[in-house]
């Protein structure tokens, strides 16, 4: 199957970082309280209207990393999977997950606010949302997305 890779830090000069990823030269705790967290346009590797802010580590380089991700009501993740475990915990909102190479609507669990789904490296997965969603992921960096239909991928390679 023919696939197209887009890597975060394809796009990392896109993303603006908040005041998280200066955070994180800090050293001791990092709190960031749910007033302060800044959301910017997420980079083009995902369909355009999410946006994005980090919270620990780095997406586009090796170690872990913890990023939230805003999606408006009505968004869409085709279908596609990552090269290291994709870990997702919706904060709020209904975020709408389904199994398979193509984005399927009957195929989906609905998860709201405190829900969670553990994506393993290599599974085809996409998501869609029901109203305002905000989702934090967390795993291994860097962060890729391979889509699984070429023609789903937002970025030219």
């Amino acid at each position: 199957m023919k696939t197209a890779t887009c890597l975060f830090a394809l796009a990392s000069a896109a993303l603006s970082f908040t005041s998280a990823v200066q955070a994180d030269e800090m050293k001791g705790p990092k709190p960031f309280p749910a007033e302060a967290i800044e959301f910017a346009p997420a980079p083009p590797v995902l369909p355009a209207g999410a946006e994005i802010t980090v919270l620990s580590g780095n997406p586009f380089a090796e170690g872990q990393f913890v990023l939230r991700l805003k999606f408006p009501e009505g968004y869409e993740v085709p279908a596609h999977i990552h090269s290291g475990d994709e870990l997702i915990t919706v904060i709020s909102g209904e975020f709408n997950v389904g199994h398979g190479t193509a984005l399927d609507r009957s195929a989906g669990t609905l998860l709201t606010a405190g829900g969670f789904v553990e994506m393993p490296a290599g599974h085809p997965h996409f998501a869609w949302t029901t109203a305002e969603t905000i989702v934090q992921i967390h795993g291994p960096g860097p962060f890729d997305i391979t889509y699984m239909d070429p023609a789903a991928t937002p970025v030219s390679q």
